[in-house]
């Protein structure tokens, strides 16, 4: 089942027919995953995570996170530093970006 396949599809603002050309299917077969009539099989929910720049995970409903999962390296942090780094987690490449900025500058100072 793929529960967040229409969610997905209504935010970026493509049609069946579009993301069933993107990803080699047909309109039909968009429409079947949409309505759980039928289940990609496991190379097509690649091809549609892939195309929204998401996990598989989200696609069949099993994580709230929309993004890919990235792996990440294991590090004991504390309420606030936990707070920060899903605060960043939740911004945009560009405000991503003016973070990292800041953080670069505020180094900087420090090491003068």
């Amino acid at each position: 089942m793929v529960k967040n396949l229409k969610k997905l599809r209504n935010k970026k603002g493509v049609s069946q027919q579009q993301l069933a050309d993107s990803i080699g299917v047909s309109q039909q077969s968009i429409n079947k995953y949409e309505n759980h009539k039928i289940e990609p099989d496991i190379s097509t929910l690649i091809s549609i995570a892939n195309y929204f720049s998401t996990s598989i995970d989200y696609l069949v409903g099993h994580t709230n996170i929309s993004r890919i999962i990235e792996n990440v390296k294991a590090h004991d942090l504390n309420a606030d530093e936990s707070k920060l780094i899903s605060g960043y987690r939740e911004l945009n490449e560009q405000e991503k970006a003016s973070i990292r900025l800041i953080i670069e500058n505020y180094i900087k100072k420090l090491a003068h």
